[in-house]
């Protein structure tokens, strides 16, 4: 997916870390408790922010028509088979016969078309809306320009087959499946109750698990769905979700043996993690990148492209990787993270130079642009709440302060954050994209779609090189036409790359089925705990 980790700690908690360590109890039941950095924004894969903790709670209630293993390899899910047409624009999924929903009612090709053209219209401001675009006349529907009848997909064989209709070749599209718009809506209750449909009391999923109580920002519960077409395989009784913010009172209740899994802990106590709980600690390298994203609409500081790149000239990246989150991630000069499969990152301009070299530059900028002494260049400087974030922001903004830049930082919780920068209210801002697939095609388009370019950045030449790579079948030249792009956006400064992810999970040793992997997807079904 969000792609998006929100972090918090206070000074006593972490002061309490110091003390001697404490042994992790194994849960007494099979139920799972999994600590998530938010709150869903909503049950509805529709109406979700495309934050990485509600891809985790949508991924075990509801399957598509392609699933993942252990592993985060893709694997039949509804869908027994696919195929593609030689021309490589028609996809063909055959539907598994015992694929139901928890109320029983089947699941068939008729609720995954209720949900993409649920996603293509424009009422439903769905996030993976720009996904669908590869569609025959996605485009067009999310404008209004077209009815939602017309999206190019459709049931076929009495709801056991659904074929897909794409504009043109598009060697990414069955990667992107696995997001939350590739998963089936039930027609029968969303025809009941509107949009009312995934509220607790009416929704029903179908995937391994099904949400039964749902406490907003304290605890979602979910029990194993008897009715899921491989709940044999199932272990656990349920999965419990715990909204955790503040990262250092997660892993207090981890070691209380509270919760059985926290989902990212902060970078700094890596080390006193990795030194006093070494069983439970999983850091792998992830498809994840931390950035700044500059507002280029018209009005705003950033919209000139001085100001942004010697924000950016000016930002160390070493010093907060390696000093401020105690090595626990690499410092990044490009939006695409180098564990991509077949794709080297492009850097941005001019992060290769010395320090004193680019802070030089980086005056000579913001002098060029008007600002100095006399007029300061004022901004804020907007991060999700998390105490990692913070002190990130107060390191930058140190670094800026040499230039006369003056910031004011602004917090708010991670719904609220990613809302406001899809609607550009901001100038300066945190953000991040952890990768759902493994594709650059991934991270790029978050310089070109209409929900995730947050900074509303645009270029002629960067959309035909993007174009061109979605055709393109040759893997090489696909591949440097992807990199063509990343030079060519990144020349611009849209945003200023801070380091890569590492997946960082404190995981209850007793949990069995457990596998780090470069997307950081651990789907519950594959777990289990003993009794």
């Amino acid at each position: 997916m969000t792609r998006l980790y929100p972090m918090m700690a206070t000074a006593a908690l972490l002061g309490a870390l110091s003390l001697a360590p404490v042994a992790i109890e194994a849960a007494a039941a099979a139920t799972l408790k999994v600590g998530i950095s938010s709150d869903p924004a909503s049950l509805d894969p529709g109406r979700i922010t495309g934050g990485v903790w509600e891809e985790d709670v949508l991924r075990d209630i509801y399957e598509g028509l392609i699933s993942i293993d252990a592993g985060g390899r893709i694997i039949p899910g509804v869908a027994e088979s696919w195929q593609l047409a030689d021309d490589g624009t028609t996809w063909t999924f055959e539907l598994r016969d015992d694929a139901q929903w928890s109320d029983g009612e089947p699941v068939t090709a008729e609720d995954f078309v209720r949900a993409l053209r649920y996603h293509a219209n424009p009422q439903t401001a769905s996030n993976y809306a720009h996904r669908l675009y590869p569609i025959v006349n996605a485009e067009a529907i999310t404008r209004g320009d077209k009815p939602v009848d017309s999206l190019g997909v459709e049931s076929r064989n009495d709801g056991h087959t659904l074929v897909i209709h794409l504009n043109e070749p598009t060697a990414y599209f069955l990667k992107t499946l696995v997001l939350p718009f590739g998963y089936p809506l039930p027609k029968h209750v969303m025809a009941q109750y509107g949009k009312a449909w995934s509220d607790i009391d009416h929704i029903v999923t179908n995937g391994p698990f099904k949400p039964v109580k749902w406490v907003s920002n304290t605890e979602l519960e979910t029990v194993k769905n008897p009715r899921f077409h491989a709940a044999e395989q199932v272990s656990l009784d349920g999965v419990d979700f715990y909204p955790l913010e503040d990262k250092s009172a997660a892993i207090t209740r981890f070691r209380a043996g509270e919760v059985d899994v926290v989902r990212d802990f902060p970078a700094a106590r890596y080390q006193w993690l990795k030194d006093n709980l070494p069983e439970a600690v999983h850091v792998a390298p992830s498809l994840g990148s931390y950035y700044y994203v500059f507002n280029t609409r018209k009005g705003t500081p950033t919209a000139d492209r001085r100001v942004r790149r010697a924000l950016s000239l000016a930002i160390n990246r070493e010093v907060i990787a390696d000093k401020l989150l105690d090595g626990a991630v690499e410092p990044s000069r490009a939006l695409v993270p180098g564990g991509v499969s077949h794709y080297t990152p492009q850097p941005q301009p001019g992060l290769d130079e010395p320090m004193p070299a680019r802070m030089q530059k980086a005056r000579q900028l913001l002098q060029q642009a008007g600002y100095g002494p006399e007029h300061p260049l004022e901004l804020t400087l907007r991060y999700n709440a998390g105490t990692e974030h913070q002190r990130i922001a107060v390191a930058v903004a140190a670094m800026w302060k040499p230039l006369g830049v003056e910031i004011t930082q602004r917090s708010s919780e991670a719904n609220v954050h990613y809302a406001d920068l899809m609607q550009g209210d901001f100038q300066v801002a945190r953000a991040a994209w952890i990768s759902s697939y493994d594709d650059a095609q991934n991270f790029l388009q978050l310089l070109s779609a209409e929900t995730n370019n947050y900074g509303a950045w645009h270029s002629d030449e960067y959309s035909r090189l993007m174009a061109r790579s979605d055709r393109e079948q040759d893997r090489e030249q696909r591949r440097a036409l992807l990199e063509q792009a990343e030079r060519v956006g990144l020349a611009d400064y849209p945003l200023a790359p801070i380091y890569i992810y590492a997946s960082r999970n404190l995981v209850n040793p007793a949990i069995e089925g457990w596998q780090d992997n470069a997307l950081d997807m651990h789907p519950s079904r594959w777990l289990s705990l003993p009794q």
